[in-house]
């Protein structure tokens, strides 16, 4: 090892065996945008041996404020081309491949399984779901990231027999449903914030070192800095659906859903609640509380029946999404007073019982 990565080999905990590791490694990036950018460079100069990039699109003039590898001079030119100059130039160690042509359901398989580690950088759910049902059928794990304005999410899915996405967003958003992010903005530093976040767990499953985010999703807000880490439970059938199929299946989605939502921080035990479980029947953990009505999203269209009263209808679920379509839902039959618990379920039940 040269002297390039020194002060990675001082530290105890990587030495030079770890640094080795790194090299040895063999990391996929989809997507070059910009959560892409930073975790590529991140990855690039510390050390991993090899790097894979796909993306088909282009550099456009909106990306630059936040796709810090490219400049003007790059505008109208292939993204994944430009980043591997780029990186080489910082660390010309590393082998870089790259994919300029979209990720399907007919070539996911054969890309993915040249590496260890895949690390999710798009900002779509058709894309999403196609490489968690690779990975899956691969067993690869997948580093999560995703941004909503100044807000982003991190997560490690199918990491060591762990939960995947499916486990925890089971139910693609229907087209539709939900804003496009080009539409709604996001500021340019929260792309490098996450996708630090990102480059840190690849490097830890790596090195095997401190605790990956797998079982947990970490959510992120820039403008008051809380922090919200969500436990998530592992469910087999979404593994075994998933392997029943010859090949991943592309999703029929649009991109995401944001609607009136509360933390339990700004509810008081003593208000006047009706909760509404929307996971399935058989989602761990069982809250038992008489005031929680179990109404599934699958069935909710057809079993929504709820008094429209006073009272607050708080939906939930395992980690604040599929509730935040429930309460979309319940909005727009007309129920007032109605909202998305931004926690999930096993943070709800600490809080029911006293126990966090």
């Amino acid at each position: 090892m040269n002297e390039r990565y020194t002060r990675h080999i001082q530290l105890e905990e990587i030495g030079l065996s770890g640094q080795q590791k790194l090299n040895k490694a063999k990391v996929l990036v989809i997507g070059a945008g910009g959560l892409g950018c930073p975790i590529l460079q991140y990855l690039n100069v510390s050390g991993i041996g090899t790097l894979g990039i796909v993306d088909f699109d282009t550099v456009s003039i909106s990306n630059l404020h936040r796709q810090i590898l490219f400049n003007q001079n790059d505008v109208g030119k292939n993204k994944a081309v430009v980043a591997k100059e780029k990186l080489l130039q910082l660390n010309p160690e590393t082998h870089i491949d790259i994919f300029t042509f979209p990720l399907t359901e007919d070539n996911c398989l054969e890309i993915i399984n040249e590496y260890d580690i895949v690390v999710d950088g798009t900002d779509n759910f058709v894309t999403r779901y196609l490489i968690n049902d690779a990975c899956v059928m691969l067993n690869k794990p997948v580093v999560f990231g995703a941004l909503y304005k100044f807000e982003g999410q991190v997560s490690v899915f199918n990491y060591q027999n762990g939960p995947n996405y499916r486990c925890l967003f089971p139910i693609p958003p229907s087209a539709g449903e939900i804003p496009n992010c080009n539409e709604i903005g996001v500021l340019g530093i929260l792309p490098g914030i996450i996708g630090l976040l990102q480059a840190n767990e690849v490097i830890k499953i790596i090195l095997d070192l401190g605790e990956v985010l797998s079982g947990k999703i970490l959510y992120i807000n820039t403008l008051n800095y809380q922090h919200r880490l969500v436990k998530f439970k592992k469910n087999e059938e979404t593994f075994n659906e998933i392997r029943r199929k010859e090949k991943p299946e592309i999703v029929s989605t649009n991109d995401c859903l944001f609607v009136n939502s509360i933390s339990l921080k700004n509810i008081r035990m003593d208000d006047n609640i009706v909760w509404i479980d929307v996971r399935e029947l058989h989602e761990t953990p069982e809250i038992c509380n008489d005031k929680i009505l179990k109404i599934p999203l699958q069935a909710f269209d057809n079993k929504l029946q709820i008094s429209d009263n006073s009272s607050k209808k708080i939906f939930y679920c395992q980690s604040g999404i599929r509730s935040q379509k429930a309460t979309q839902i319940a909005i727009n039959k007309g129920f007032k007073h109605c909202y998305s618990l931004k926690e999930g379920a096993e943070e709800l039940r600490e809080w029911l019982t006293g126990k966090k």
